[in-house]
């Protein structure tokens, strides 16, 4: 293990051991023209559960193919430096796929377990670590965050009193949208930013509003530091990594880069190509909000037992906590075309966005620092998800999710994604209209 400093109380990042995930076998005949994507349909048990609601069985194929076929545009267009993708339908792996580099400069292919930077889909893990930490009575979501932590002060002292658990990781606690993040991303240290929140002014009352945090989200390892003696991330590593099987996920830079495969962030370099670049310190200082690296097997296993497919790690009554809709975000309902033709309500959860989509409940959450981004996505009625994790900017990831599920829940098809029209002529466009990417959290 590897240890170093993230945060105030925080001053550790550990790199994971744990049992190895078997080998399977891989589907020949990949269309792709980068090398080494890699195209594996594999069924992968979980422990049982009762039985979810069916989606027809052919339009789940029809869904996976088509989404194999998209990617085969986005791998032929040089769309993404890299990219790893999975599909989980009733708690088995369905669809893998990688394509790309994890470094364009040295040709090194991304593999199902090449790790990336999670950026803002760490928020969950720290969710989930709290709850289970409630679970065992060691605190509650109503804890005060000022009888745990004394330096805790927002600039009304009356609020300071008032904010709970729940109120930081649910997005509820009245500060304005991403409070402190452009200094962060200026350097300036974790422990300095939390002691400002006093200077702030409140947009609401704590937990009438949403504004969506990074800086003041991460008050919850300081929390589990005071509550337990012991840091937030060995309680993650122990609770989480390690019983799911998470055997490349870290926390922090150092145990990022001394992955056997990791991939790096990369710019648009001219019009055809990409170029990495080292990755940016900022956000791994805010551990809790921004500070998991993984690979694909393991987002796979994080997907599973998100959706019940492992009681024994994270009973189903504490995912109800979790994806329970909280504080309402209604502009999360027009922030991309898809959304706003297919999601009709929206709020955030803890660590989790949720989403109507089509009729049905989603949950969601999206991740971006620079050089990375990620999404999660899943219907719990149906326990059918979709992962994806690519080293470069542009929403292409994202975008193509909806049309995978729509697919599978027998919507009209739309190209959110763009991979049936002509290509924009350069990739900078294309990035463009990809949309901007959201560099502060999904």
């Amino acid at each position: 293990m590897q240890y170093r400093k993230l945060s105030l109380l925080i001053t550790a990042s550990l790199g994971i051991a744990a049992s190895l995930i078997p080998a399977f076998p891989v589907r020949a005949g990949s269309t792709d023209v980068q090398p080494a994507a890699d195209v594996r349909p594999v069924r992968r048990d979980a422990p049982g559960l009762s039985a979810p609601a069916a989606l027809p069985p052919a339009q789940v194929k029809e869904a996976l193919d088509a989404y194999s076929h998209w990617l085969d545009i986005v791998a032929q267009r040089n769309e993404v430096a890299g990219l790893a993708t999975a599909v989980v339908v009733d708690n088995k792996v369905a669809f893998e796929r990688t394509l790309g580099y994890a470094d364009a400069n040295t040709q090194e292919p991304i593999t199902p377990t090449t790790v990336f930077r999670l950026a803002s889909l760490s928020k969950a893990f720290a969710t989930a670590v709290t709850g289970l930490l409630i679970d065992e009575g060691r605190f509650s979501w109503n804890t005060k965050l000022a009888d745990a932590l004394p330096f805790f002060q927002l600039k009304d002292a009356q609020a300071s009193g008032e904010v709970t658990v729940r109120d930081i990781l649910g997005q509820r606690l009245g500060l304005p949208h991403n409070t402190y993040d452009q200094m962060l991303e200026d350097n300036v240290p974790y422990e300095e930013l939390v002691r400002k929140l006093d200077e702030v002014t409140l947009t609401c009352n704590v937990g009438e509003c949403y504004g969506y945090q990074n800086v003041a989200f991460s008050l919850i390892g300081d929390l589990i530091y005071a509550e337990t003696g012991d840091f937030f991330y060995h309680q993650v590593d122990r609770r989480i990594f390690f019983p799911l099987g998470m055997t490349t996920a870290s926390y922090g830079r150092e145990a990022l880069e001394s992955s056997k495969s990791w991939a790096r962030p990369h710019r648009p370099h001219g019009a055809h190509a990409w170029e990495s670049f080292d990755p940016k310190e900022a956000y791994y200082r805010v551990a809790p909000a921004a500070g998991v690296n993984a690979s694909l097997r393991d987002m796979e296993q994080w997907l599973i037992a998100q959706m019940g497919g492992r009681p024994d790690v994270l009973p189903q009554t504490l995912l109800d906590q979790l994806h329970a809709p909280g504080v309402l975000t209604p502009g999360e309902m027009h922030a991309t075309p898809w959304r706003h033709a297919r999601v009709t309500a929206a709020s955030y959860a803890l660590g989790w966005r949720v989403f109507t989509y089509g009729g049905e409940t989603m949950v969601f959450h999206a991740g971006a620092v620079e050089g990375y981004r990620t999404m999660i996505a899943f219907f719990p009625k149906y326990r059918v998800g979709i992962v994806s994790m690519w080293n470069s900017p542009g929403a292409v990831g994202t975008d193509l999710m909806p049309m995978v599920f729509d697919a599978m829940l027998g919507l009209p098809h739309v190209d959110w994604a763009g991979v049936e029209s002509d290509p924009p002529a350069t990739r900078a466009t294309a990035v463009k209209a990809r949309h901007k990417t959201r560099r502060r959290g999904g």
